[in-house]
């Protein structure tokens, strides 16, 4: 889906591999001249509704391996700016939809979104508030009662799903509002990654156990109730980190309305600790079989893991799969 231009508020992150402009002299040796300002429309929003009239630096920033990300600075202030010369704007409407229903709930700090549109050359961008980062990845108790108190302020009445399609790292994620849990995870989520298994490494083996697990995961939901929560969606330790302030900051969603506990399926490279579940668990009780469906849903990212970066993650998720055909006898 190819996003329309527009003005939104949304947030992103600095973890991408970066690329600085050529600099030329224009009213500061700092400028760089992209294009003239009608073929510039970063530089052409960022002097116009960003309310800045001289941009005094661009400075690459971060490093990664899929946007190339840059800070502007202004005499209005900062923005965070990211751009990918090879995709169009519907990877980036994802993320400014995600961000911005993120910001919209008060709770939990994400980086403000302005504008994504695409390049006159090719590709797309987003612009977004610029946050001063801490030193260090902040409070984990407080952390974790944000994140339960945006999991808490914002539901869906659409069922489970999202407004667009996105992605998770590269990896297409469809969003088909649903509404049964149950059936969204299984199709949406476990299902898409076990054919993409199939499909990229012929591993019919993985496919058809997994298969047989989706299959038989209901027993597994026995007296929990499922709100579709919004969900940040790739809550790993790399897309967390402070401001300033000390606050807790999340980046580079995959935003969807899930299950609340979907959450924390990136716990085993999140670093959560016992105070983050207990803040979380003080604004949103926990649910009977918690611990039962913990690896259930970190399943879904060994597997994205395996499909994107190859055979080194494909033990930890047959592993799980093995484990959960014992218990459940399937």
């Amino acid at each position: 889906m190819v996003a329309q231009l527009g003005l939104i508020s949304f947030s992103s992150s600095s973890c991408f591999k970066t690329h600085p402009f050529s600099f030329t002299k224009h009213n500061s040796s700092s400028i760089p001249t992209m294009a003239a300002l009608s073929d510039d429309p970063i530089r052409e929003w960022i002097l116009s509704e960003g309310k800045a009239t001289n941009i005094t630096r661009i400075s690459p920033i971060g490093g990664g391996c899929i946007n190339l990300a840059n800070r502007y600075d202004t005499d209005a202030g900062s923005f965070f700016v990211k751009t990918n010369r090879n995709i169009g704007p519907s990877m980036f409407e994802g993320e400014a939809l995600g961000l911005s229903a993120m910001y919209e709930t008060r709770s939990i700090r994400v980086p403000r979104p302005f504008k994504f549109g695409a390049l006159p050359t090719g590709g797309s961008y987003i612009i977004m508030e610029y946050i001063e980062f801490g030193s260090s990845r902040g409070d984990q108790s407080l952390l974790g009662k944000k994140l339960a108190e945006m999991h808490k302020a914002a539901k869906s009445g659409n069922g489970f799903g999202f407004h667009v399609d996105n992605t998770i790292g590269s990896t297409p994620q469809s969003n088909t509002w649903t509404s049964d849990w149950i059936q969204f995870y299984a199709e949406h989520r476990l299902g898409y990654q076990l054919k993409l298994a199939r499909e990229q490494f012929g591993d019919s083996t993985i496919h058809e156990k997994g298969q047989r697990l989706v299959k038989n995961i209901g027993s597994l939901f026995e007296n929990v109730v499922i709100e579709p929560c919004l969900l940040h969606g790739d809550l790993w330790s790399g897309n967390i980190c402070s401001d300033k302030n000390g606050q807790p900051v999340i980046l580079d969603p995959a935003c969807y309305y899930g299950h609340n506990e979907a959450e924390f399926g990136m716990s085993w490279c999140a670093g959560f600790g016992g105070s983050f579940y207990s803040a979380y668990f003080e604004v949103m009780p926990k649910q009977p079989g918690f611990e039962k469906r913990r690896d259930l849903y970190m399943l879904y990212h060994y597997l994205n893991h395996y499909n994107l970066f190859g055979s080194g993650y494909r033990p930890s998720a047959m592993s799980i799969i093995d484990d959960y055909l014992r218990m459940l006898n399937a």
